[in-house]
């Protein structure tokens, strides 16, 4: 019977402190609940990422849809596409080529090192919320390349406008 008596009581510490708990962290990010309450956080959050992405890649250049699709269109712009090899492999930007940040670290990349530092490049990922293109396009700028822009509507912008894609590799 003594044992029964200890679960309950064992019980209702964890609930006092499962409340106790929740309160604190209700308490602590007060401005969060708020905005969640008010249906602002959404629009928040986007604010305080893209407010990251300017501090963390100011030195990268970065383009909208129409200006990727203009320049995909002269054709002199090559286009990289920086997610994961299974992604490329299913659907790409016509032409891209998949250089993934890992890939642009190494040295002796065969890929990289047949791009002149010259060429105009525009490098993608998946969607707005990545930040692949900037990391491989921040990369492409520190090995010494000079035209390069991250296309931040990714590629399901791209493919949603309709414009070329591809599925060769």
């Amino acid at each position: 019977m003594r044992a029964r008596g200890f679960f309950w009581e064992d019980l209702a510490w964890a609930g006092f402190l499962l409340v106790l708990a929740l309160g604190f962290g209700v308490v602590k990010h007060w401005g969060l609940v708020s905005l969640a309450v008010k249906g602002d956080l959404a629009g928040h959050l986007e604010k305080a990422r893209e407010q990251r992405r300017q501090r963390q890649f100011q030195g990268v250049k970065t383009i909208n849809l129409a200006q990727a699709y203009e320049l995909f269109q002269e054709g002199r712009t090559l286009f990289i596409d920086a997610r994961k090899p299974e992604e490329y492999g299913e659907l790409h930007i016509a032409g891209a080529v998949n250089l993934s940040p890992e890939k642009v670290e190494k040295k002796d990349n065969p890929a990289l090192s047949s791009i002149a530092k010259e060429r105009g490049v525009v490098v993608y990922c998946g969607e707005v919320n990545c930040d692949l293109a900037l990391k491989v396009a921040e990369k492409l700028q520190d090995a010494g390349f000079t035209r390069v822009a991250a296309f931040l509507g990714g590629f399901r912008a791209w493919d949603e406008a309709g414009y070329p894609v591809d599925t060769s590799k």
